[in-house]
């Protein structure tokens, strides 16, 4: 018995492996991966380090202790064969302390001599012969295997965190998940949710509270539910108050949304992380099926004693009979092993249930939706919804606190939030200017919403948005009583209802720039005192279509209507305002304007502009306007405006401009436009002009510039109406002298000419206030200038030096006034 301690026990000098060993096996890379693994993966866990220390067990004493010990076997069979040691099975264990002198049966004998004759070597020999050849190779390495497949099991379950391709995703939404649910802004944006809900409940119930309450009690109850409204509405306040969020907070919850909008465009894609889980799982379930068949059916083999046949010619004796020490030990451990690996396995059959009988590439939030309230959280797929549905495993409140920042809604308060931090109120109003429209405007450009604070400026007669998404008129719009215009330029805007009844009752000029007819917001058109409507932007798909412009009935008070939209014909639409609009203006870009038949049915329009419309000729349409003042068709392609005969039935026609187009000459009979007060022909190629032009004798403004003039007609000094001439840019070489009996004129532009005198009649413009003369051939000024009672000096534009040559009295008098 002596023998046996010794061999069971520790070698000299030899220590096991402490279990804190194992920590640096068995933990995680990232301890927060805890969130991705169900209760099963946990226990599983576990399950491997304990069969992981039980192989190292093993292993430590295959490595510690003596593996076998043999003796020779000294009883034969009479027949002349050796006899097997399965008789020792039996014996009591004495027998080997003590010598065998009995006789065991009629044909065995006892062997001659108690001594064996072998030294320690030969011993020594025969024990690793017999460990390596008599000893069943399960026995021998039944503890490694046990390590190898604990080792396997274990980079199985953690082999998709390692994984390239899915150890950075999941490392990000555990990150993410971990700032979502830590969050101030998640709590901040359930709990105002939850007022805006209960607040919601206490309306419907103070209804109908009073619906069914008694009339005579009517007073009392009023003054209950103000009493009530007023200490909620406190209540709320300070809760707000409390719960605001400093500026840094609200930048890293903005930060989150970013980055959470990003994960999700990115992991949604495909379903690596899923096909990884069920991959490594299945991985499992194999090694389960392996480990179980194999060990059953060689756990018997490890056996105490084991008959061992050795080379006779070595020590003498031909059979051994050899104790496998660890065996009955190995044999336990292998049993327990088996029942380890078997709820380990029955662990990866359910994962494998889990996976295939749920549907886990899909991840539904209506629950969520439902608890918060938050109804804009939208359900997510693929990788995204296998994680969250592994982290409910965990905890189920990691989801709903992630899905705040899943929601639209709720990004767009933090926005609102932020931009009402960054934009305080005294900011904002020292950005008020004067628009050209001498409104005090407040323009705001590029921002992410419509700052609160914005409402707090109540001098604001106009309002601009310009290239600012997600804006939302509140109804607190009604604040800014001043308020008569809005600009949103490619900022699409959406109106509260009780905005929208303030604007439709108290706006007057909106203007909107837009890319699409998509983008023209439909409560455009409830706006009953609109009286100025310009739209810029593409009102039709493509050109060919008609524009896609509603009815404009409901605008009862519209007076000036600009369409700068590349139009192919008029809007139909706009005969719904025929009966008030006074104002078209239409700028089209070049685009060519085929259809006006619309133009006919604005009988009270007074000002019409038709702007780079491709027009080569004046559209008959026009000479229908018996009411138009003004007539403006710029930048067009008109070679010649015979046409002209017709707007005599423009009986009020005061502005006709014709400026930048190709015309060349103008017709004799433009002097039957009597009223006319301003003609506008410059930018063009025009080499003469009609005498029959001086006819027109209530002209007021006459713009002859940038065009192929050699001379003036002398008729011209008719014209006693005349206050601003303007023939500058033309080849003119003299000027003649009934020019300067039109006494009173005030502008004179004669630069960038040929002329090389001016006349001293020049005097005789006693109301002169501007002078241009520079870019001409003078090379002296008359002293009659100092005539003009009303020309300064430095309003005589001419070329340096040149009014130096005055006389000094002149010059001091022009000087000084």
């Amino acid at each position: 018995m002596q023998c046996r301690r010794i061999c069971l026990s520790p070698r000299a000098g030899v220590e096991m492996i402490p279990v804190n060993e194992f920590r640096s096996i068995t933990s995680e890379q990232n301890p927060q991966f805890r969130v991705l693994k169900p209760w099963w993966d946990v226990l599983s866990e576990y399950l491997g380090i304990a069969m992981l220390m039980m192989g190292v067990f093993g292993c430590t004493l295959q490595l510690t202790q003596d593996k076998i010990s043999c003796l020779p076997n000294r009883f034969t069979d009479l027949s002349g064969g050796d006899r097997d040691c399965s008789h020792l099975r039996q014996e009591n264990e004495s027998l080997w302390e003590f010598a065998i002198t009995k006789r065991l049966g009629p044909n065995v004998v006892e062997v001659f001599g108690r001594k064996n004759g072998l030294d320690i070597h030969q011993y020594e020999f025969v024990n690793h012969f017999c460990y390596e050849r008599a000893v069943h190779w399960y026995g021998k390495y039944f503890p490694y295997l046990v390590v190898i497949h604990s080792m396997i099991f274990m980079v199985a379950s953690s082999f998709w965190f390692k994984f390239p391709g899915t150890s950075s995703k999941i490392e990000l939404f555990v990150i993410i998940l971990g700032k979502c649910f830590d969050s101030p802004w998640t709590t901040r944006a359930i709990s105002e949710v939850y007022e805006e809900r209960r607040e919601e409940r206490m309306v419907v119930w103070r209804k109908n509270t009073m619906t069914k309450s008694a009339a005579d009690n009517n007073d009392d109850m009023v003054s209950l539910i103000r009493s009530s409204i007023k200490s909620g509405s406190d209540q709320k306040l300070s809760e707000a108050t409390a719960s605001l969020l400093d500026k840094k907070e609200g930048e890293q919850a903005k930060a989150l949304f970013e980055k959470v909008r990003k994960f999700r465009t990115h992991v949604e894609e495909a379903d690596l992380l899923y096909f990884m889980y069920v991959l490594q799982t299945a991985l499992k379930v194999f090694k389960f099926a392996l480990i179980t068949v194999y060990s059953v059916a060689l756990v018997p083999n490890i056996q105490i004693v084991v008959m061992c046949s050795v080379p006779p010619d070595l020590t003498g004796f031909s059979a051994f009979c050899c104790n496998y020490n660890k065996a009955h030990l190995f044999s336990k451990l292998a049993y327990c092993y088996i029942c380890f690996v078997g709820v380990y396995g029955l662990l990866c059959i359910y994962s494998l249930y889990w996976l295939f009988h749920r549907p886990l590439k899909e991840y539904s939030f209506e629950a969520v939706r439902l608890e918060t309230g938050i109804n804009d959280i939208p359900d997510v797929k693929n990788d995204f919804a296998f994680l969250l549905h592994l982290s409910d495993q965990y905890d189920a409140l990691y989801s709903k606190r992630f899905a705040v920042f899943l929601s639209e809604v709720s990004e767009c308060r933090l926005r609102q939030l932020n931009l009402n931090h960054e934009w305080t109120a005294d900011k904002l109003r020292a950005r008020l200017t004067r628009n050209a429209g001498e409104r005090l405007e407040l323009p705001l450009f590029l921002l992410p919403g419509l700052p609160d604070t914005v409402f707090e400026i109540s001098e604001v007669e106009s309002l601009k948005l310009e290239l600012i998404s997600n804006v939302t008129v509140p109804g607190t719009v009604s604040q800014l009583t001043a308020l008569q215009e809005i600009v949103l330029i490619h900022s699409p805007a959406k109106l509260q209802l009780a905005a929208l009844s303030h604007l439709r009752e108290n706006l007057k000029v909106l203007r909107l720039g837009f890319e699409g007819p998509e983008q023209v917001p439909l409560w455009m058109y409830t706006l009953q005192s609109l009286e100025e409507l310009h739209l810029s932007g593409a009102l039709s798909a493509e050109l060919s279509r008609s524009p896609a412009l509603d009815s404009l009935r409901d605008l009862k008070n519209l007076r000036v209507l600009t369409l700068r939209c590349k139009l192919t014909k008029i809007p139909p639409s706009i005969v719904d305002v025929s009966s008030q609009l006074q104002r078209l203006y239409v700028h089209n870009e070049g685009t060519r304007l085929q259809v006006y038949n619309s133009l006919k049915k604005l009988v009270n329009l007074s000002a019409l502009e038709l702007t780079g419309c491709g027009l080569e000729r004046i559209p008959s349409a026009v000479f229908s306007l018996s009411l138009l003042q003004e007539l403006d068709l710029r930048e067009n392609r008109l070679t010649t405006v015979e046409e002209i005969l017709s707007l005599q039935h423009c009986h009020r026609l005061t502005v006709l401009r014709l400026w930048h187009n190709d015309i060349s000459c103008v017709p004799e009979h433009i002097s039957k436009l009597r009223a006319l007060e301003t003609l506008d022909l410059s930018w063009n190629k025009i080499r003469s002009l009609p005498p029959h032009l001086c006819y027109c004798t209530k002209l007021r403004h006459l713009d002859l510039s940038h065009n192929q003039l050699a001379s003036l007609p002398s008729e011209i000094g008719v014209l006693q109406c005349l206050q601003f001439l303007s023939v500058a840019f033309n080849s003119l070489e003299s000027l003649p002298e009934e020019l300067f009996s039109c006494k009173r004129l005030q502008v004179l532009a004669l630069g960038n000419n040929s002329i090389s005198s001016l006349s001293p009649r020049v005097g005789n413009l006693a109301q002169l206030v501007r002078l241009e003369l520079k870019g001409n051939r003078l090379e002296s000024l008359p002293a009659e200038l100092a005539d003009c009672l009303s020309l300064r000096l430095a309003a005589v534009i001419v070329e340096d030096g040149l009014t130096d040559l005055l006389p000094p009295d002149v010059k001091d008098r022009m000087k000084h006034r």
